[in-house]
């Protein structure tokens, strides 16, 4: 349960932090469809682990252009901005 709102490219840093809080998301579930991630995979992240993310020095670059409006009442607009890979203000 979470709000998945952040879009992210996975890094292995993040999906080892991920997953020693409880959410393994480099492990296949088949019985889910999920093939599990990988470094450079994109994945729509719950905004909270991603807040903890970047709390704790990890966070994964964030795709904001696929990233949920709703995102900035998790985060702030500056915090995925520092960690976006498409963003410009030019």
């Amino acid at each position: 349960m979470g709000a998945h709102v952040v879009c992210a490219q996975v890094t292995d840093e993040f999906l080892k932090f991920t997953k020693v809080r409880g959410n393994d998301l480099s492990t296949p579930m088949p019985m889910f469809d999920f093939p599990g991630l990988k470094t450079g995979d994109r994945w729509c992240l719950c905004a909270s682990r991603w807040k903890e993310a970047v709390d704790a020095g990890v966070a994964p670059p964030v795709v904001l252009s696929a990233t949920h409006a709703s995102a900035v009442e998790y985060v702030s607009l500056n915090e995925l901005k520092q960690h976006a890979i498409d963003f410009s203000e030019t």
